[in-house]
């Protein structure tokens, strides 16, 4: 009869475990949460929405900031690539009459040998083929 005993308690104490892990009290979700599921579903959203809000809200400031940065980098870049204008060129001194005419005789028979030049190459350029 005692091992009868024993060995029923024993049973028992190995289906305690077993029964422990299966049965659960069953509890549900945000069964804490003040207002209950509804109320926590909608914090959650809340919660959500505004997150993504800020992270718009911070996307819309980098952009900003990036197309600031990158109008002023290129204005830089535009002051930079500008160029002075060339001096004006020195006043020529008065010549002579007669130094005038040899100047003007000279820059008329440069312009005749350029021309002559030109006019061979142009030459060879249309011959018949």
């Amino acid at each position: 009869m005692k091992t009868a005993l024993i060995l029923t308690g024993l049973i028992v104490c190995a289906a305690a475990p077993a029964a422990a892990q299966t049965w659960r009290q069953s509890q549900p979700p945000y069964a804490a949460y003040p207002g209950g599921a509804p109320a926590a579903i909608a914090d959650q959203h809340r919660y959500e929405t505004e997150r993504l809000r800020n992270q718009a809200q911070a996307n819309a400031a980098l952009a900003r900031q990036q197309a600031l940065e990158s109008r002023i980098e290129r204005q830089r870049i535009e002051a930079a690539r500008q160029i002075a204008a060339p001096p004006a060129a020195a006043a020529r001194p008065l010549y002579s009459a007669e130094q005038e005419r040899a100047l003007r005789e000279g820059a008329a028979e440069r312009r005749a040998r350029t021309a002559q030049g030109v006019g061979q190459i142009d030459a060879w350029l249309d011959r018949p083929n």
